[in-house]
């Protein structure tokens, strides 16, 4: 089976999440070659080795790669703006040129179901392949369209399929900082509403359900299928839970429906002893 290559873009702070994105990645996958390619600034060596004796025994290959600070010399780089919002949309120019496609992860992710039909995905020509969360009405697409003045939908940049090839013709990181200057605080999501503006038309859709379902929507999704999409559904057929917005389920205090699966793992990485979380 050919390998998969996944890329994970974060500082330390977000290390023990991504410790439970492996874990939850390895269970939906037993068998295969994996690879997960990790962009970062700066986490200290002591962190990584901890998550490279975990990601050891899940049988994954890790690739850390130092993103060098000077390449963001020319782009706005703020609180609002850290350098690593850029890392994925110029995933092209970090990772080798032998990796032709990668599937970029948020770390507030689990990985259901197999990811392989979402790998296979035809990219039809465009740059990224992304899934919209429109809610009940569509009504923030139609906001997000106005807002940035554009005509496809408001794609999620949480979970994105990169044709890194195609990506690295068409995206340049002039343009990209260019456009994080001129707009500044107007960006509410800067690297979503970067990605929207800029490379939103060159974006093929996906099907939230599958591979970006937002965990705050359970009421939404089972309203919108008809009462399809029940929790048993989710279950069997969900590629990608996605723990979208300020309310994480590793924090004291979540209450929202999928903060219990959550856990259980969070308990499975705690038993490999190399869990950096509390």
């Amino acid at each position: 089976m050919n390998n998969m290559d996944f890329l994970v873009t974060l500082n330390q702070a977000y290390l023990p999440p991504l410790q439970v994105l492996l874990t939850s990645l390895r269970t939906a996958h037993p068998d295969g070659p994996l690879s997960v390619w990790l962009l970062h600034s700066g986490i200290p060596q002591p962190a990584l080795e901890q998550v490279e004796r975990q990601i050891g025994r899940l049988s994954i290959a890790l690739h850390c790669l130092t993103v060098d600070r000077a390449v963001f010399d020319a782009a706005p780089v703020t609180r609002q703006y850290p350098q690593e919002m850029y890392y994925r949309l110029l995933a092209g120019c970090f990772l080798p040129r032998e990796l032709h496609r990668v599937l970029y992860l948020d770390p507030d992710i689990l990985v259901l179901n197999p990811l392989r039909p979402l790998w296979e995905t035809p990219m039809e020509g465009c740059l990224f392949a992304a899934a919209s969360h429109s809610g009940k009405t569509g009504l923030m697409n139609n906001i997000n369209q106005v807002r940035l003045g554009t005509e496809c939908k408001y794609f999620n940049s949480g979970v994105l399929l990169i044709d890194l090839d195609a990506a690295r013709r068409k995206v340049v990181p002039g343009e990209v900082f260019r456009y994080a200057e001129e707009k500044g605080k107007a960006l509410l999501l800067p690297d979503q509403d970067i990605l929207n503006a800029l490379y939103g038309g060159q974006t093929r859709e996906l099907d939230d359900t599958l591979w970006n379902y937002d965990a705050r929507n359970y009421n939404t999704y089972l309203l919108r299928s008809g009462g399809v999409c029940d929790m048993d559904w989710v279950m069997r057929n969900t590629g990608i839970l996605h723990f979208c917005g300020k309310s994480k389920p590793w924090r004291p205090g979540y209450l929202r429906r999928f903060g219990i699966l959550y856990k259980h793992y969070m308990q499975l990485t705690r038993r490999t002893g190399f869990y950096l979380g509390e």
